[in-house]
């Protein structure tokens, strides 16, 4: 089953006079894997509660198969609800449950399933995540990975259309973080659901998502084709991707502007640039190839002329070196020139 669309327009939440975010439009391509970056505090996890329903937002619209969740009515949204499945950020799972007892919870209360049907769904689905053989461990006898793939098995067992993921990589090194990232992309492949993952690993939004937004000072300031924020030189997503010091970023809050950019001109330009812009993860050989993978590419084509030109050039090479190398696998046949890319000048353009 393919992922559904969500599309979110003028969301805005706050608690009491705090307001966290306002004014937030983006649309989640259905089956697409999207990232949703951020400095700490932004209201990242806030934006994921309001998605499912849990926290209602002050003003705006989040609609799924024609219906809107900040307006429906309750038994409607319990309905919808059941069409996303969320990892947490610590897996969430019950102390005194064993991982089966854990990943089975959601499917002996929402469903009518007999035991057999549930221990079917159950096995297969830590089969996806690499649990075989765990079921009977408790949660405090497992690594914070196994803990993560747990999570995740129980998010999948009611078939979710829509995924959640709320900082998979949080208190994981980076080879397991790199486990599960292929991890997403090779669920993504199988089940072509929509994926929404909040993170603050770089190597994860170079390299997983097909689409990246970034909230900063209360806004969603990018949301759309990967590329765009990662050849975007925009002073805030240059310091994020780079993780320095200096920039609009501070440890508790945003720099004014004349400190930013005082730190800035301290550096004598040192700083300037990206980081190399990653290839994305592809599925694991042997899976079927991610279907969100077309589409993706049928969407930004058709979009193209209207990204920054850094962006253009970058999905250009992209798709000309998959080209090439489908060409190769598949018998050495030329990339047609269509495909070619120039080297591009100082600022990104061809």
């Amino acid at each position: 089953m393919t992922g559904v669309e969500v599309k979110v327009e003028g969301l805005s939440k706050s608690f009491g006079r705090a307001n966290i975010w306002s004014d937030v439009t983006l649309t989640l391509p259905p089956g697409e894997v999207s990232v949703l970056l951020g400095p700490s505090g932004t209201g990242k996890s806030v934006f994921l509660k309001t998605l499912i329903g849990l926290l209602k937002p002050e003003k705006g619209s989040i609609v799924i198969h024609d219906t809107d969740l900040v307006r429906c009515s309750e038994s409607k949204l319990y309905e919808l609800r059941k069409l996303f499945g969320v990892l947490f950020q610590d897996g969430a799972l019950f102390g005194s449950m064993n991982l089966f007892d854990n990943i089975a919870f959601p499917l002996r209360e929402h469903t009518k399933k007999s035991e057999a049907q549930i221990r079917d769904v159950v096995m297969e689905k830590m089969d996806l995540v690499g649990l075989t053989g765990d079921e009977t461990k408790l949660p405090g006898e497992i690594s914070g990975g196994m803990r993560k793939r747990a999570g995740l098995a129980r998010a999948l067992v009611l078939d979710p259309e829509i995924i959640l993921f709320d900082e998979p990589d949080s208190g994981l090194d980076p080879v397991r973080t790199a486990y599960i990232n292929q991890l997403i992309i090779d669920l993504n492949a199988q089940t072509d659901s929509t994926f929404l993952i909040v993170t603050h690993d770089i190597n994860t939004a170079q390299t997983v998502p097909d689409n990246i937004g970034m909230l900063y000072r209360k806004r969603l300031v990018m949301f759309g084709p990967r590329e765009v924020l990662l050849t975007s030189e925009e002073p805030v997503v240059s310091q994020f991707l780079n993780g320095r010091r200096q920039g609009p970023i501070g440890m508790s809050e945003e720099k004014d502007t004349a400190q930013a950019q005082r730190e800035m001109a301290e550096t004598g330009g040192e700083l300037a640039g990206l980081p190399p812009l990653k290839p994305q993860l592809e599925a694991t050989a042997g899976l079927p190839e991610r279907r969100a993978v077309r589409r993706r590419r049928e969407r930004v084509m058709q979009m193209i002329h209207t990204l920054p030109a850094a962006a253009q050039h970058a999905i250009r090479h992209s798709y000309a070196d998959r080209t090439l190398v489908g060409a190769v696998a598949g018998g050495g046949h030329r990339v047609p020139p269509s495909a070619t890319v120039r080297t591009p000048g100082r600022n990104g353009r061809p």
